[in-house]
């Protein structure tokens, strides 16, 4: 990866879902209540992070999660339009460090922190084996 390039503080992403039964804490397993799950929620998070900084990485390189710390404070019922948003606030080397927050349309429901590793794929592929 480059040192210097596109990737700067300040980008954002975001991603949305409409939360349906499958989306539920009660579908995966994540508690008995029909609202939004804790780990879809983070997965949302996660993905407007990729979607913040995905494309602008070099040719043969994708970033990786390495670490998430969040707080889910509203439950959100099933047929509302979740928006989370990742914005980049530092770079350390291979870290992309942001903050991402969700809201429903209503309110905030989450809040944190979430880091990423860029990695070379090749590289990263030969140590699944």
């Amino acid at each position: 990866m480059k040192q210097a390039g596109p990737l700067r503080a300040g980008l954002t992403g975001t991603a949305t879902l409409i939360v349906d039964e499958a989306h539920t804490a009660a579908h995966v397993g994540s508690g008995c209540e029909a609202v939004l799950a804790t780990p879809v929620m983070i997965a949302l998070m996660e993905a407007a992070a990729v979607d913040c900084c995905e494309h602008l990485l070099d040719a043969g390189h994708t970033s990786v999660g390495i670490r998430i710390a969040v707080d889910h404070v509203a439950p959100t019922p099933v047929g509302r339009t979740v928006t989370a948003t990742a914005e980049l606030v530092e770079i350390k080397g291979r870290r992309l460090m942001f903050r991402v927050s969700a809201e429903d349309g209503q309110r905030g429901i989450g809040a944190g922190e979430h880091t990423r590793a860029v990695v070379n794929i090749d590289a990263f592929r030969e140590r699944l084996l």
